[in-house]
C-alpha cells in the first residue's frame, strides 16, 4: 500500500507541476490567435505544437527537480502536515520560475533555443 500511496503522492505533484508549467507557457505565448484564414489556421497549429512540445519539456524538468529535491531532502526533513504541502507547492512554483528564467535566457538573451 505504501508504494501506491507514494505513487499517487508524486502523481499529484506532477499534475501541479504540469499546471504551473502550462501557465508559464500560456504567459509566454499569449492567447491563442483567431483562425480566420488558412494561414492563421496553420499558425494556430504551430501554436498548439509549440505549446504542447515546449510545455511538456518544461513540465519534465520542473518535476524532475522537485522529485529529486523531495526524495533526497524534503522527505527526511518534513512531516506530513499543511506546512509541508505549502512548502512543496512553493518549491514547485520556484522551480517553474527558475526553469522559466533559464528558458528565457537561452531563448532571448543568448539566442541558443
Amino acid at each position: 500500500m505504501s508504494i501506491l500511496k507514494r505513487f499517487l503522492f508524486y502523481f499529484t505533484w506532477a499534475l501541479v507541476a504540469f499546471l504551473a508549467a502550462f501557465l508559464y507557457m500560456r504567459f509566454i505565448l499569449g492567447p491563442k490567435p483567431e483562425s480566420t484564414s488558412v494561414l492563421m489556421t496553420m499558425f494556430s497549429l504551430f501554436y498548439d505544437y509549440a505549446f504542447l512540445h515546449i510545455g511538456l519539456i518544461i513540465v519534465s524538468i520542473v518535476f524532475l527537480l522537485f522529485f529529486l529535491l523531495d526524495i533526497f531532502y524534503l522527505s527526511k526533513r518534513l512531516k506530513n502536515n499543511v506546512m509541508s504541502l505549502v512548502l512543496r507547492l512553493f518549491i514547485i512554483l520556484i522551480s517553474t520560475i527558475f526553469v522559466g528564467l533559464i528558458h528565457y535566457m537561452l531563448e532571448k538573451v543568448i539566442d541558443v533555443v
